[in-house]
């Protein structure tokens, strides 16, 4: 399913559990690892050290790449490694691009301090411009970390793009035997901004709801089509980023599959942010698929 994924790792805390995860899915799908340390040429990280300039980020990002790679060849994981210069979030979209690579694997948290650059934010950065689909992999606390992924959650809301994000995730669940649970959720806050109030011949809510029901039985339909064991669906009201949560939760999902992207107008379900705030929250990976992103085969 996965041939090449990219690795953005600077051997932080975070990134070193994020690595360890990488390395399961990888060893899964026989797939090579491309560890990426981006020194960001926003910080002035120049010193003279002995009478001779030394840039203390390349320097800390070859230390950071060797550490991983040692990592990945005790597991039989088959690697690369670089370092690079450029602005975090951009230089990692690219670098997946230009090489074709499959998927991108970030952590979203880490130790604060010099190593912190390529987390937190710059992963709902990466999120939200790569058309390459991104595992973002959640340090916290309340954490779960788990694979081969036995119950996977796929919010949509039934638009060309969900739908491809739904593909995918069906695809992921159906090869690793997966349960899939199809979720779609209805923001009411948005019925009032749909300007259906002002159309007496309009049934918002009746709308809404239709639309809500098809998008997650055709994403029924097509689980039980790829042969996956079980799959159910469900349609909640409230606000999307919270849901989503709720329903991992409630249901001991392992990886949350979205698009980053989604419907505008009557049919309007799951906002674009909400996948960079599921990101942001929710205690298990969470694998985007963007705009320009193909369903995975």
């Amino acid at each position: 399913m996965y041939d090449d994924i990219l690795l953005p790792f600077d051997g932080s805390d975070g990134a070193s559990d994020a690595l360890e995860h990488v390395a399961d899915v990888a060893s899964w799908c026989d797939a090579t690892v491309h560890v990426l340390y981006v020194a960001d040429t926003n910080r002035d990280s120049v010193t003279v050290v002995g009478g001779r300039a030394v840039d203390s980020l390349l320097t800390h990002g070859e230390e950071a790449v060797d550490e991983a790679r040692a990592t990945l060849t005790s597991r039989g994981v088959a690697h690369e490694g670089e370092v690079v210069q450029g602005g975090p979030a951009r230089t990692i979209v690219d670098y997946a691009e230009r090489y074709g690579l499959d998927l991108i694997a970030m952590p979203t948290n880490g130790r604060k301090g010099l190593s912190r650059r390529i987390l937190g934010s710059v992963t709902e950065k990466v999120v939200r411009l790569s058309s390459v689909p991104v595992l973002a992999v959640r340090m916290a606390e309340d954490e779960r970390l788990s694979f081969p992924y036995e119950d996977v959650l796929v919010p949509t809301d039934g638009s060309t793009r969900a739908a491809a994000a739904a593909d995918h995730g069906v695809a992921l669940a159906a090869t690793v035997g997966a349960r899939v649970h199809a979720l779609s959720v209805v923001d009411d806050s948005l019925l009032g901004g749909l300007g259906l109030e002002d159309d007496p011949e309009a049934d918002g809510d009746a709308e809404v709801e239709a639309a809500a029901t098809n998008a997650v039985e055709d994403v029924v339909a097509d689980a039980e089509a790829a042969g996956v064991r079980d799959a159910t669906a469900s349609v909640v009201r409230g606000d999307p980023a919270e849901e989503i949560r709720a329903h991992v939760e409630a249901t001991d999902v392992d990886a949350v599959v979205m698009g980053t992207t989604g419907r505008r107008g009557t049919e309007r379900i799951l906002l674009g942010s909400v996948a960079e705030r599921t990101v942001r929250t929710a205690p298990v990976p969470v694998l985007t698929v963007g705009e320009d992103a193909d369903g995975a085969e």
